[in-house]
């Protein structure tokens, strides 16, 4: 039998009220919502789109919501840790290092809560952006970020698919390399509705705070394996996981190098767990034969659990 990939989302996909009918019909998605405490929960299910949109909202109201429909998921479908494998998109990373058992969910929540206060520093202190160029090579938008360098920080941060490839740095240098990427025929530009230049080498500050953050956690030996952001590879090693995740923060996310090297495997099963479809899109684009399930309410759970009976 082969393995079936778990997906956990990153920061952009939440929405007031996720999670909300995975916790009104199933324990298993009560108890990890409670535990997230009073504050986190009524942010999630009675905030206001603004607030949940600050990073430090939004990153552990994910996390949360994703660990929920976790757990729900493996409760409902029954299999064994041993016939998964997991991968994260950015912030995604740490529910998909938690599914596989690195580190507590208490424990994630806190890295996570503290991960977001720290890129929303440096966010407020360095404003930038991040734009989205679609329908380029990734040699293409590379030099374009050098070219826009003259005026700022600007640098290719998130290879999600072929051709969707998403930039970040100083407002200016990112408006320049739009620019360009018009000139030079690029399908498309999308200014993306963040707080800050994820993933760039503006969060530096960020990742020196969150290697001391990390000091404080010990990680457990994984029940599966977690194909980490900052180099596409296979990691079951609990020793190396502290220094991965204070990389991936200031460097590219590689999406469309994970989800190759997941299909190289010879896995063919994907489900997306949490909220939204964001990396359902982004594996049709990377593999047209490819087609990811999700689970993020009792429906879409239930569609799941019968197409994997199958």
């Amino acid at each position: 039998m082969s393995k079936i990939a778990l997906m956990f989302p990153g920061q952009g996909v939440q929405t007031v009220g996720l999670g909300k009918d995975l916790y009104d019909k199933y324990l298993k998605a009560k108890e990890v919502i409670d535990l997230a405490g009073d504050e986190l929960k009524n942010i999630i299910f009675n905030g206001t789109e603004e607030i949940l949109k600050l990073t430090e909202y939004a990153q552990p109201a994910i996390f949360t919501v994703s660990m929920a429909a976790f757990e729900v998921f493996k409760e409902s479908y029954g299999l064994s840790d041993d016939e998964f494998v997991s991968a994260g998109h950015s912030l995604g990373e740490y529910s998909a290092l938690c599914a596989a058992g690195f580190f507590s969910f208490k424990n994630g929540l806190a890295m996570v809560t503290a991960r977001g206060k720290f890129i929303q520093k440096v966010s407020a202190k360095t404003p930038g952006t991040m734009a989205a160029i679609i329908g380029m090579k990734k040699s293409d938008v590379k030099d374009l970020c050098r070219r826009a360098s003259d005026v700022g920080i600007c640098e290719a941060v998130n290879f999600n698919s072929p051709g969707q490839i998403v930039i970040a740095g100083t407002v200016s240098a990112v408006n320049k390399a739009i620019e360009f990427a018009a000139a030079a025929g690029a399908a498309k530009t999308v200014i993306l509705n963040v707080s800050g230049p994820f993933h760039s080498s503006i969060m530096s500050p960020a990742s020196d705070d969150m290697s001391k953050e990390l000091e404080k956690y010990s990680f457990n030996t994984p029940s599966f394996g977690v194909y980490t952001n900052c180099d596409a590879s296979l990691t079951t090693d609990a020793s190396v996981i502290k220094e991965k995740l204070v990389k991936q923060i200031k460097s590219p996310v590689k999406w469309d190098e994970i989800v190759h090297n997941i299909i190289k495997s010879g896995c063919d099963k994907f489900v997306e767990i949490g909220p939204g479809k964001v990396l359902s899109g982004l594996l049709r684009k990377i593999d047209r034969s490819k087609k990811a399930l999700n689970v993020e309410d009792s429906a879409s759970l239930q569609k799941t659990l019968e197409e994997l009976s199958k």
